[in-house]
């Protein structure tokens, strides 16, 4: 049975960058998919057209969801009502699918990983994750091979690179009270409460414009915060002990800058991607 996607797409205002998006995805060479655009109220012609916008691309695979929200993760868990795929994907406008084999090669790994395990059934507790692209830097951002509980302290993959299984999401929606690392707070519940299977792709899925909410200088004490927060709700107390002291002693917080700068963001990365064992 083929592997499905629901590839939501969460809009307000996006000018030209919602058709970037849109046709990223239906560029793929896998069409087993559906677009789910959620619209919070634009205003600027990017879903109806304007004199200087042309409207949003037309396609029979295209669920229009226009709908008042409270945010971005409200606006997230609306979309995921209306899901009938297998696995869904939150790809923010502005990001890209990396080529048109994405969706192909998620599916053909899928069902390998399906056939090995049960019989062709995928389950329903998995997570599958891949490489990203960041335009901001040019860099290609290396994902873990394996998901450990340093890895969901530390640095989880890129959600725009992860696909869950969509009883995951309609079991557990975007927690509000996050306003900048909810997904954050998803995936750790992913591994720790719901113990999902965690799937390493071994390829890039998005490309990652950067630059949002989260990344705001205004914002890093909220994120730090909501950080803290999760992590001690899902992390027991001496474990998230010994991690802290890791980081401590490991200069994280250098690394942090490095990882964002625009002069040495491809050495750190590419000496990250050593580090995992693969080359970026």
């Amino acid at each position: 049975m083929a592997v499905t996607f629901s590839i939501i797409v969460v809009t307000l205002n996006s000018g030209t960058k919602l058709n970037q998006t849109l046709d990223s995805i239906l560029a793929q060479s896998y069409t087993q998919y559906e677009i789910l655009v959620k619209d919070g109220g634009s205003t600027d012609g990017s879903i109806h057209g304007s004199e200087s916008l042309p409207p949003m691309r037309a396609d029979a695979r295209i669920r229009l969801i226009e709908k008042a929200d409270r945010g971005i993760y409200d606006a997230m868990n609306q979309a995921a009502q209306y899901v009938t795929g297998d696995l869904v994907l939150y790809l923010n406008c502005g990001d890209i699918l990396c080529d048109e084999k994405v969706l192909e090669r998620t599916a053909a790994f899928v069902q390998q990983t399906a056939d090995l395990e049960t019989a062709g059934a995928v389950h329903s507790d998995c997570v599958f994750y891949g490489d990203t692209y960041g335009s901001r830097n040019k860099v290609k951002i290396t994902a873990p091979g394996h998901i450990d509980g340093f890895v969901c302290y530390r640095n989880i993959p890129c959600h725009q690179s992860c696909f869950y299984t969509a009883a995951l999401i309609r079991e557990k929606p975007y927690d509000l009270r996050y306003r900048i690392r909810a997904d954050y707070d998803h995936f750790l519940w992913c591994f720790y409460r719901r113990k999902a299977r965690m799937y390493y792709l071994g390829f890039a899925v998005s490309d990652y414009e950067g630059g949002g909410f989260s990344e705001r200088k205004e914002n890093r004490k909220r994120d730090r915060e909501e950080h803290r927060r999760i992590t001690q709700t899902y992390i027991p107390g001496p474990e998230l002990f010994r991690y802290r002291l890791i980081m401590a002693l490991s200069l994280a917080g250098l690394r942090s800058r490095l990882a964002q700068s625009s002069l040495f963001a491809g050495i750190y990365h590419r000496l990250k991607s050593a580090v995992y064992g693969r080359r970026g």
